[in-house]
């Protein structure tokens, strides 16, 4: 299934879905009308060789990356807590329903500010019955300083090695720049020096994909508002 010819387009329309002011018109029927199909790891490479370049099996732009989209479900997936502990996603979505969030990693200001606004829904996010579970190269030890800088009761999780970054379709190579950086904040697992593009899913107890928003454009991130508001409108679906 060779579907990154259309991820362009795609994200395109999941941008235009988001101006509107009815979440009714967002994904929130996707999961009814999307093909679901099992998730292979190397699925995500699946992509077009006469439009995309690709290193270590990611794209080299993110633009050109190849998401998991809504009505398929999410890997499985074993990451690490702040506390170096393994976290047992597919266990952890099992039991509540996930606002899943990708993020580059706490060294960066969009990320923090990011992270900051998902905390001040935390609570309303919680009384409607979802769980905030964020993902980021940086590694457990960092995680930590992140928790503490920002104040965050959430649970944030280490994918240094972008191993889940990979399985969902949203990992790509970094710029020349961050080539000495990122092995660091990670723990030294980063090897292949690989970005997350900025995601969120909204996920289902069975792992469903029921909302998303991806945008290769690192500065540019759902806000609290409109995330609090997807969540609400798909309450009945989780």
């Amino acid at each position: 299934m060779k579907r990154n010819r259309n991820t362009k387009a795609a994200l395109k329309s999941s941008l235009f879905a988001l101006t509107l002011v009815s979440f009714s018109a967002l994904s929130i029927n996707a999961a009814a009308t999307a093909q679901t199909t099992s998730v292979t790891p190397a699925r995500h490479i699946s992509v077009s060789r006469d439009t995309v370049k690709m290193t270590s099996g990611v794209p080299l732009k993110a633009e050109d990356v190849s998401p998991l989209l809504a009505g398929e479900q999410i890997p499985v997936l074993q990451l690490r807590k702040s506390s170096g502990e393994k976290f047992d996603l597919n266990k952890s979505v099992s039991e509540t329903p996930t606002i899943l969030v990708f993020y580059r990693g706490g060294w960066c200001p969009y990320c923090s500010k990011q992270l900051s606004g998902l905390q001040e829904i935390e609570k309303d996010l919680t009384k409607m019955g979802y769980q905030i579970v964020a993902i980021s190269t940086d590694s457990p030890e960092n995680l930590n300083k992140t928790m503490d800088k920002e104040k965050l009761s959430y649970t944030l999780l280490s994918d240094a090695d972008l191993n889940a970054a990979k399985r969902f379709g949203i990992a790509f190579k970094s710029p020349k720049s961050y080539d000495k950086f990122l092995p660091e904040t990670s723990g030294g697992k980063n090897t292949d020096k690989l970005l997350p593009v900025p995601s969120v899913f909204i996920l289902n107890k069975k792992g469903n994909i029921l909302f998303e928003y991806i945008n290769p454009n690192m500065t540019q991130r759902l806000s609290a508002p409109l995330l609090k508001a997807a969540a609400a409108a798909l309450r009945q679906e989780i």
